[in-house]
């Protein structure tokens, strides 16, 4: 009985794998459950552009000052239920220090989710005089980055400049079209006056793909408000460094890549370090690609795979199982202090909203008004 068994099962399989050879379908074919992937997360995509000719200091710098808490507002937000990913690009256009043959134009990072490296990036940008052209700094930002597929995900530009949106060989309108077909809104921001923006095109590139067309007084300083739970936060922040465990080639030049960004963020002002530590503290910072706790999370990864001179010296001559025992407490620590940044964050913005005092930063406040308004039409929603 076994064996018949055994003969009609194989016999099945083969007349399965003879319809298939044939191209035909089988009732048992047609039968069987469908392999099914689950769907990645979504994503929020946001490739800056900013021009740095002479007269853009105050965008640069508002930039590096307002980062993190354009940060922090996207990582409230959740599409049908689940956290999205963020992933940022940037690009700098209109600087006489670039490639007259790419148009003036520099590619500094394409899609990334290494908040340390944006930041990075941000505080090493300088200002020289030079040409803008706008159509041709969108067309390369939707030719060079990928932008998925899903229809799910927020993907969008913010330029930011202060020259005629009309410069360059590629035309803006061009762009624009391009930019649809692609499912990217193209959001303007014109440093200078709101008609003046108006006069030269930069509502108009907005609108073509149903973006936002801003201006903001770009050499405005930042506002910032102090708040009691400021101190306890950056204390939080130096107990959060020591739950990173370093590893691979990169490992020790990203931690110290880490301590400059913190020591970056203090710079502006103690508000502006919280906001990078509140950053810190959500799903947003990821370090797989350097840090064994986020690393141990990803699906492709395997202890066995580690390599012991790429570890930190503490690990290094260790066991398998002590190496988990120590990822995982200094998981279980990093969740803990996580948490308390979170509740204490809470505390600090209705703090923040009981001062009634004024906050309206140019470049962060366009940025927020825009994305929140655009992922409304996506079933987004915010904590």
């Amino acid at each position: 009985m076994k064996t018949l068994k055994t003969f009609l099962i194989m016999a099945c399989l083969l007349s399965i794998a003879a319809c298939k050879a044939n191209g035909e379908e089988t009732p048992a074919m047609l039968d069987a459950p469908v392999p099914f992937d689950p769907p990645s997360k979504h994503s929020i995509r946001v490739a800056l552009l900013l021009d740095t000719s002479n007269s853009m200091d105050g965008l640069i710098d508002q930039a590096k000052a307002q980062l993190w808490d354009i940060v922090n507002e996207l990582s409230y937000a959740k599409c049908r239920h689940e956290q999205p990913n963020l992933e940022i690009a940037l690009y700098e256009y209109g600087n006489d220090n670039l490639n007259s043959r790419e148009g003036y134009i520099r590619k500094i990072l394409g899609f990334t989710n290494d908040l340390d490296d944006v930041s990075k990036e941000l505080f090493s940008l300088t200002t020289n005089g030079g040409s803008e052209y706008c159509g041709t700094v969108i067309q390369k930002s939707l030719n060079q980055l990928d932008w998925g597929h899903d229809s799910d995900d927020l993907k969008m530009i913010f330029i930011a400049g202060n020259e005629p949106f009309t410069q360059g060989n590629i035309d803006y309108r061009d762009a624009a079209n391009n930019a649809k077909e692609k499912g990217v809104v193209v959001n303007t921001i014109f440093c200078g006056n709101y008609s003046h923006g108006i006069d030269t095109k930069w509502k108009d590139g907005a609108l073509l793909t149903y973006g936002d067309y801003m201006a903001i007084d770009h050499n405005k300083e930042t506002i910032y408000v102090a708040s009691p739970y400021d101190d306890a936060i950056l204390q939080l922040n130096i107990q959060l460094n020591g739950t990173y465990i370093p590893y691979g080639r990169y490992g020790k030049e990203k931690v110290a890549v880490q301590e400059a960004q913190d020591a970056n963020a203090e710079e502006y002002s103690k508000a502006n370090a919280v906001s990078r530590t509140v950053s810190k503290g959500s799903h947003f910072y990821k370090n797989s690609s350097w840090d064994l706790v986020d690393a141990e999370s990803e699906a492709n990864f395997d202890y066995d795979k580690l390599k012991e001179e790429e570890l930190p010296k503490n690990l290094q001559g260790k066991t398998k199982t002590e190496i988990k025992a120590y990822v995982k407490s200094k998981k279980e620590e990093r969740a803990r202090i996580q948490k308390e940044i979170a509740e204490l964050n809470k505390k600090r913005k209705d703090y923040v909203e009981s001062q009634n005092k004024s906050t309206s930063n140019g470049l962060e406040n366009a940025m927020i008004e825009a994305l929140k308004k655009q992922a409304k039409k996506k079933s987004y929603t915010w904590d």
